[in-house]
């Protein structure tokens, strides 16, 4: 085992933005009255996992975007007593994955800021993410998983420079990956989101972006999802599996 020191202090300024807000209606008969983010993995909240994650690379302060259920997520981060500063963005109604990062607009304070799924994981080195994102000027850069053989979801396609240049429909195959939900944006992609407004960062934002500055970082990562009782229980069984390469990642080493 190699110890290498994975935080970063450049990632102590950059805020990330959990999108924590979705309804988990496939999730609620094994979870119940937890909101998705919050379901348990060997006690812990899946959330947790995620957040303990991004703090092993340096990032410090989060804005976690809630909605269906939001007073757990309240309460348990509230209570949180550490190095780590949780912000709350409550959403009245739904507002979609764009409308949530929208309405977190006045409580996010770097340029670029994290985008990240509260329901996901993918154990991607975050900091050669962030200098891929600086390096290629990008304004938005997504986390695109080319391994990934989801017949679910539709693929994006990249060209040899890797700027994202379509969104292909479900079935298709061509160059490109599966979206591993977490994204680098610059601050003026909020200019492009109505406000009160139910937006999708997916169907919205993303296709108006194609040839506008916007990259796919490809990582070689599985993308580990809490979406449906099946994956959930997939995921379970990976963090169980891999609970000690997590753990030492959290504090700064790894394998």
């Amino acid at each position: 085992m190699q110890t290498k020191n994975l935080t970063n202090h450049r990632l102590g300024q950059v805020d990330v933005v959990i999108l924590c807000g979705g309804l988990g209606s496939r999730l609620a008969g094994v979870v119940g009255d937890h909101p998705k983010p919050m379901a348990p993995i060997d006690r812990r909240p899946f959330l947790d996992i995620l957040i303990d994650y991004f703090s092993s690379f340096g990032f410090r302060r989060f804005v976690l975007c809630t909605g269906h259920r939001s007073q757990s997520i309240q309460e348990h981060y509230g209570a949180r007593g550490n190095s780590l500063e949780f912000v709350i963005s409550d959403e009245r109604a739904a507002l979609g994955t764009a409308g949530a990062v929208k309405n977190a607009e006045v409580f996010i304070e770097s340029n670029p800021f994290l985008v990240a799924n509260g329901d996901s994981f993918c154990p991607m080195d975050l900091v050669e993410f962030y200098d891929f994102h600086l390096k290629k000027r990008a304004v938005m850069s997504m986390a695109v998983v080319e391994s990934e053989n989801r017949k679910d979801a539709g693929r994006v396609a990249i060209d040899d420079c890797q700027r994202i240049v379509g969104f292909e429909e479900k079935g298709h195959r061509e160059r490109g990956g599966v979206n591993a939900g977490i994204y680098f944006f610059q601050r003026e992609m909020l200019s492009l989101i109505p406000t009160n407004t139910n937006y999708s960062l997916e169907y919205g934002l993303f296709p108006k972006l194609v040839g506008s500055g916007s990259f796919a970082y490809i990582c070689r990562e599985p993308l580990i999802d809490i979406g449906t009782p099946s994956r959930y229980e997939r995921a379970k069984q990976y963090f169980g599996c891999n609970n000690a390469a997590v753990s030492e990642r959290r504090v700064g080493m790894e394998p």
